[in-house]
C-alpha cells in the first residue's frame, strides 16, 4: 500500500524497524519474529540499509520476501553512501517490479569498515537529492514511491545550528517527503519541541515518534556508541542502574516505553516508530501495557 493511502486510512500509524540478517538462522528468526508482529496489524514495516555494501543484497531481499510473503506494507531503507545513480536506479527498478511502494530516504553514515571512504564518489552528498531523484523514477503505483525522510528531535548530530537543521528538513520535505520518521528519543518534550519547530518551518507533513525500548545494558551502550537517541534522562539511568540482571533492565525500559506511547498518543502523535531490534517481545508487551491487542485497538483507546 501507497504511504499516502495509509496515511489517510489510519488516523494514527504504527510501525516497526527492523535490521537485515546477516546469517541463514538469523533470517529464519526475524520471520518468525515478524509473523508475531503480524498479529499487531502494523501499517507498515522498514528495513534498515547497511553502509558500505554490508548488507544491501539482504535489505532488497529481505524486503521483497516480506512483500511477497506476508500481508505487510514493506518500506525499504535507501542511503546515499557509496552509490552511483546507476545502481540506485537499478535498486528501484527491482522494487517498482516487486511491487514495492515506499523508500525511506536518507544520507547514511559513512562506513566504518571502508578505507579511503570518499562522499565525493557518491551519486549524491545529501537526502534532498536523494528525495527527488527517487520521486523522479516510476513505480508501481502512478503516484510514484511515497518517500519518508528522517528527523532529529535532540537536533541532528552534524548540523548543531537548530535553524538550519530544520531548514535542511524543510528542503527535503519541499523536495518531495511524504512524511517524516524521528530518531529515537526518551524525553517527549525533545519531540513536542521538534514537532512544533516543525510547524514554525511550514512543515505540514506527518510526524512519526521514534520509539525503541531499553531491553539490556548492552543494547544501551551500543547506543550510547552509535549516537542513537544519547540522551537519557537521569530518571532512567537512576531506573537503571537499580536492576539486579537485564530482565530486570528490560521491564524499566518497558514501562518508560510505554509510558512515552501513552503520553503521545494523548497528545495526538500521528505515528508510533518501533525500533524493535529485530525481536517482538518488548513491542508486544508496550502494547499489552497500553491494554490492546493490536494497532486498531490502540488508535480506539485515543482520545477524541
Amino acid at each position: 500500500m501507497h504511504i499516502l493511502d495509509i496515511f489517510d486510512a489510519n488516523p494514527t500509524t504504527f510501525s516497526f524497524e527492523f535490521f537485515p540478517p546477516k546469517t541463514d538462522k538469523a533470517s529464519a528468526d526475524l520471520f518468525e519474529n515478524i509473523a508475531r508482529l503480524q498479529e499487531l496489524q502494523p501499517s507498515f514495516v522498514s528495513v534498515t540499509y547497511g553502509a558500505g555494501g554490508s548488507t544491501r543484497e539482504r535489505t532488497h531481499d529481505l524486503i521483497v520476501r516480506i512483500q511477497q510473503q506476508t500481508n505487510l506494507t514493506a518500506v525499504s531503507h535507501l542511503t546515499c553512501v557509496c552509490h552511483s545513480e546507476p545502481e540506485l536506479t537499478g535498486i528501484l527498478e527491482r522494487y517498482a517490479s516487486s511491487g514495492i511502494e515506499n523508500i525511506l530516504a536518507l544520507r547514511g553514515d559513512p562506513p566504518r569498515t571502508l578505507e579511503n571512504y570518499d562522499p565525493k564518489a557518491d551519486a549524491f552528498q545529501f537526502a534532498e537529492q536523494l528525495v527527488r531523484f527517487v520521486r523522479s523514477r516510476p513505480a508501481s503505483d502512478t503516484r510514484g514511491f511515497g518517500v519518508g525522510v528522517a528527523g532529529f528531535p535532540e537536533g541532528h548530530p552534524g548540523t548543531p545550528n537548530r535553524r538550519e537543521e530544520m531548514d535542511n528538513l524543510k528542503r527535503k520535505v519541499d523536495a518531495g517527503a511524504d512524511y517524516i520518521c524521528t530518531q529515537l528519543f526518551f524525553c517527549n518534550d525533545d519531540f513536542y519541541d521538534f514537532r512544533e519547530r516543525c510547524d514554525l518551518a511550514g512543515i505540514r507533513v506527518p510526524i512519526l515518534a521514534g520509539i525503541m525500548p531499553i531491553t539490556s545494558r548492552e543494547t544501551m551502550m551500543r547506543m550510547f556508541e552509535l549516537a542513537l537517541g544519547a540522551r537519557v534522562p537521569a530518571k532512567l539511568l537512576r531506573a537503571i542502574d537499580r536492576c539486579a540482571d537485564n530482565e530486570a533492565v528490560s521491564k524499566v525500559g518497558v514501562h518508560w516505553a510505554t509510558e512515552q506511547c501513552r503520553d503521545l498518543l494523548d497528545n495526538q502523535v500521528r505515528g508510533l516508530h518501533f525500533y524493535t531490534l529485530n525481536r517482538s517481545d518488548a513491542t508486544r508487551r508496550i502494547y499489552e501495557n497500553l491494554g490492546a491487542k493490536d494497532s486498531l485497538a490502540l488508535v480506539a483507546r485515543r482520545p477524541a
